[in-house]
């Protein structure tokens, strides 16, 4: 039996909205933890695909930023990030969020308090039906039962803009923050299965190569292992009581793996639905507004169009801008 997890962010770089990490983590009742992770995507290969326009209209599981679609396009830009989501949370058979809300209940996250975040529901699914969606779920879920795999959870950690800018005010860096939300998932999926010795990808970020002293500092109790650091792939085993865990940092993993690229669809799509309702709050205000996806240039733009609302509604800026 094997625990493979994965972990990815999305929301790095932009200006406006949260920084987020999504998790997903998958069972294997045949695999052996020895013989390293397999192919996720060969093994599911009858429900999943790596492209958005696969012909037998399977899944397409990948990077997040190979599925967003255009935001002029005909579709909904996030029509294959939500379809491969709400299709792995309903494999388990729980219900299929139909809205926003419940979706970041599934995942162990919460909407902020911020006025631009007020509002009604975001609907799901956001395109396409709940019964075509069920259906997708359904293929899934028969796929992973005929390999002996189950999803064993998938979650989201949001770091919004006051939390970033306050880490600034210590002089702690923005990735910081970031290796610290995709250990706090880690820890998760540890604590999850003590006993079973869980493989753990985390998506790498900038040119960090060394990572023992973060894993000693997050997790003191535990004797920290290096089993290996190269410019691809730095790999430790953390010995716990309750049993070890070995955690991964390697560029690209999304490529590689499939838990992380449903982890950074995750993480992509609780961005997008934050933003909608920003980019809603805003708009119903000042109805000729074009709407940001929140990256410095257009961010810029958009601050400034939104000012005179913000000075009106007296809304602090540190609240709603990062300041790195």
């Amino acid at each position: 039996m094997l625990i493979y997890a994965g972990i990815d962010e999305a929301g790095y770089g932009p200006m406006l909205g949260p920084l987020c990490i999504g998790g997903a983590c998958f069972r294997l009742e045949h695999a052996e933890a020895q013989d390293g992770p397999p192919d996720l995507w060969e093994l599911l290969a009858e429900a999943v695909c790596r492209k958005p326009s696969d012909k037998k209209r399977r899944l397409a599981i990948n990077d997040s930023k190979q599925l967003k679609g255009a935001a002029s396009g005909k579709s909904h830009p996030c029509r294959h990030l939500e379809r491969g989501l709400l299709a792995a949370i309903a494999s388990s058979q729980v219900p299929m969020p139909g809205s926003d809300l419940a979706l970041y209940e599934r995942l162990e996250t919460s909407l902020p308090r911020e006025p631009w975040y007020a509002g009604a529901d975001i609907e799901l699914p956001l395109a396409g039906t709940m019964e075509e969606h069920r259906i997708q779920a359904a293929v899934l879920r028969r796929a992973l039962e005929n390999r002996g795999i189950t999803i064993e959870s998938i979650r989201c950690e949001t770091v919004h803009p006051q939390q970033i800018n306050e880490a600034a005010g210590r002089h702690e860096r923005k990735s910081a923050l970031n290796l610290a939300g995709a250990l706090r998932l880690a820890d998760q999926i540890r604590r999850d299965h003590p006993e079973a010795h869980p493989r753990i990808v985390i998506d790498r970020q900038g040119g960090r190569q060394s990572y023992r002293e973060q894993l000693s500092l997050a997790w003191p109790g535990a004797t920290v292992r290096i089993l290996g650091e190269t410019p691809g792939i730095s790999r430790y085993r953390l010995d716990f009581p309750e049993g070890p865990i070995t955690i991964s940092f390697e560029a690209g993993s999304e490529e590689n793996h499939l838990p992380n690229a449903l982890a950074s669809m995750t993480a992509k799509l609780v961005r997008e639905l934050h933003m909608a309702r920003l980019n809603r709050f805003f708009g119903q205000k000042i109805p000729e507004l074009k709407p940001t996806a929140g990256y410095v240039q257009d961010g810029r733009r958009f601050m400034r169009e939104v000012d005179p609302v913000c000075r009106e509604l007296a809304l602090e800026q540190k609240q709603l801008v990062r300041a790195v």
